[in-house]
């Protein structure tokens, strides 16, 4: 029997839309934008199981969950992508990539900014799970033959111990403002014109920067006449007085 270790207390540590099972689960399984029977996906053998509608504190907190229990060594990714965020995708490219100034690199996501992870949380979750990926699959048979086939070739605990990582809403609510630690849900299409706004900002910030460089070189042209007149000038009247 694989080796196990006990997870960090009062696991999981981080109040969300969720169900768990055993905690000795080598499997997490996340539904993203589908809400399947969760209570029934950790009764076939996953140790939790959740939606995860963002790619900022959605994935923080799935993250935060999964590496205070080093049980947990893969992470199931099945039911549908959510529109404009792209957690789905994006959680895989943290996986992949990590975390480069803040933002998931090769995320596709209108907001995919992490916060609330250092580099070490974000390193221990990339070596302690294996994504096993079947997204838009809200198959029940399909998700529960992936939890038997993870179980079946489940390594042992991961050698660290649990890790603690604090991850809050700085608002302290959820859905409608409701709730502590259930996370707040924005639109597809509001994120989208987030990130829509986010462009626009750094494409004037950039014109910006280029008037700039157009109004010195357009100065130093000016500059340069004038001197060249002056010396012209200059230079006539010496050849006139002689």
């Amino acid at each position: 029997m694989a080796d196990k270790k006990s997870p960090a207390s009062g696991w999981p540590i981080i109040q969300g839309d969720y169900h768990s099972g055993s905690a000795e689960s080598c499997v997490a399984v996340c539904t993203f934008g589908s809400h399947l029977d969760e209570q029934g996906i950790c009764d076939a053998g996953a140790a939790i199981c959740g939606s995860c509608k963002t790619e900022n504190l959605g994935l923080e907190k799935l993250i935060a969950n999964t590496i205070s229990n080093p049980n947990i060594r893969f992470v199931i990714f099945c039911g549908t992508e959510v529109k404009g965020h792209l957690s789905g995708q994006s959680l895989k490219a943290l996986h992949e990539n990590g975390v480069e100034g803040g933002k998931i690199v090769g995320s596709q996501g209108a907001i995919a900014f992490i916060e609330n992870l250092d580099a070490a949380a974000i390193e221990r979750f990339q070596q302690q799970v294996e994504i096993i990926n079947i997204m838009e699959s809200e198959d029940m048979g399909a998700i529960t033959a992936k939890i038997n086939e993870c179980a079946g070739k489940d390594p042992g605990a991961f050698e660290g111990e649990a890790m603690v990582v604090d991850v809050s809403d700085e608002d302290g609510g959820g859905a409608g403002g409701e709730g502590e630690g259930v996370e707040a849900e924005m639109s597809g299409e509001l994120a989208l014109i987030t990130a829509r706004m986010k462009t626009i900002q750094m494409m004037v910030t950039d014109m910006g920067y280029r008037n700039r460089y157009a109004a010195g070189v357009y100065s130093g042209k000016v500059e340069g006449i004038m001197i060249g007149l002056v010396i012209s000038f200059v230079l006539l009247g010496f050849l006139l007085m002689g």
